[in-house]
């Protein structure tokens, strides 16, 4: 009898051809498993091809909640964007597929993993590290790496094995899917030069043929979280849905960027993110309305920490951990509703309320209900500004010629 190995398996032309490779050139079984984040699609389907190509089990694991609450909403409290542009849309999901393929390896007995990762891609150290970190006695396997095949020699290899490929409906493409949103890469996309097509484009449509009325949304927080949807309860999965397909119906929610990988090299990257970043947006207005500034300020540096380490696949490490544990300090006052504004090619704040608001306008006021100290200002910009006047005594400018 053989031993196992558990592939991560996505239904695509290399996962699905490594489930022959692994049984030709490791001898080993294959236990498929897909792991459901709302990618779409027909999982039964692609359980089906596992078991076509080969593989002794395929197991579909519907994770699509447990994505929701444990990975996209420590995510979005921590307004997570990678180079300030990216939601972190596969590099949220590695970590939740790697504790799946840990489950299925106790569970089928098996002494390997597999994953269908290159060997210059971000995947293959998300993969590998959570891997590492969940299960160090796990051997891995990264065939994709391993084989150096190009993707028309993929074609070839599958074809000549049997496997359940049609060359045609194999995309120019490398698509990455789930609830937080759409990646897109290769083809002309390697190219940064050149503008992506209209072809890639499933979840967004062009801003200019957009609806041209503007449309409001109301989303409910509670410790940093959306849990409300225009003042009915909704749990945080259906919210993103509803929210990304509204805003990319206004075509808001493409983002093309140059991205560094963790590999050391830059690459071309295209997503579809429009629930994502409105709702992130939703989130960081309302931490502005109910987070005092030295707190807003150490909680933005430490978002771009947070983001490089999810990026990074460091999931699982103590101070993504310890980030968290600040953050879910901070989430408990952030609490009340942000009305969204959809118009095309764009999503903004048209207005927050919340009961436990720092926003004070008896304050903020210049009408004749202020009760602002004016006279203290003099004072304090006096000690304010006084370190500066001593450095100007003692190093006084040079005046430009």
């Amino acid at each position: 009898m053989s031993e196992r190995v558990v592939l991560a398996y996505s239904g695509g032309l290399d996962t699905t051809v490594a489930v022959a490779w692994l049984k030709q050139n490791h001898n080993l079984d294959v236990v498929a498993v897909a792991v459901d984040v709302g990618q779409g699609g027909d999982m039964e389907v692609i359980r089906d091809r596992a078991l076509k190509s080969g593989a002794v089990e395929s197991v579909v694991v519907d994770a699509s909640s447990e994505f929701a609450a444990n990975f996209i909403g420590p995510a979005l409290r921590a307004n997570a964007l990678y180079q300030n542009k990216y939601p972190l849309v596969s590099a949220l999901s590695r970590p939740l597929i790697c504790k799946h393929l840990v489950e299925a390896a106790r569970v089928h007995d098996a002494s390997f993993v597999a994953h269908g990762c290159t060997g210059k891609g971000n995947d293959q150290v998300r993969f590998e590290v959570s891997l590492g970190a969940l299960a160090p006695d796990l051997q891995v396997l990264a065939p994709i790496r391993d084989w150096g095949m190009t993707r028309d020699q993929s074609i070839e290899y599958g074809l000549a094995q049997g496997l359940p490929i049609a060359p045609g409906n194999v995309s120019k493409y490398s698509v990455d899917e789930n609830m937080w949103g759409r990646t897109i890469e290769c083809g002309q996309l390697e190219d940064p030069f050149i503008e992506p097509p209209d072809e890639i484009w499933e979840r967004t449509v062009d801003p200019t043929v957009a609806p041209s009325q503007v449309a409001y949304h109301n989303i409910g927080f509670v410790d940093g979280l959306p849990n409300e949807l225009d003042e009915t309860r909704m749990p945080l999965a259906d919210i993103v849905a509803f929210i990304d397909k509204v805003a990319g119906s206004y075509g808001f929610g493409r983002v093309d960027m140059i991205e560094d990988r963790v590999v050391g090299i830059k690459s071309r990257e295209v997503y579809e993110v429009a629930g994502s970043l409105a709702l992130i947006k939703a989130h960081v207005d309302l931490e502005e309305l109910t987070l005092d500034r030295e707190t807003l300020r150490t909680k933005r540096h430490l978002e771009q920490r947070y983001a490089e380490l999810v990026y990074e696949g460091l999931w699982y490490s103590p101070l993504r951990d310890a980030i968290d544990a600040f953050i879910a300090n901070t989430s408990q006052y952030v609490n009340g509703v942000v009305r969204l504004r959809f118009k095309p090619g764009d999503v903004s704040v048209a207005g927050r309320s919340s009961s436990g608001s720092l926003y004070d306008m008896a304050l903020a006021t210049y009408d004749k209900q202020d009760a602002f100290d004016h006279g203290a200002g003099a004072g304090f910009v006096k000690l304010w500004g006084l370190p500066a006047k001593v450095w100007g005594r003692v190093h006084p400018p040079v005046t430009p010629r």
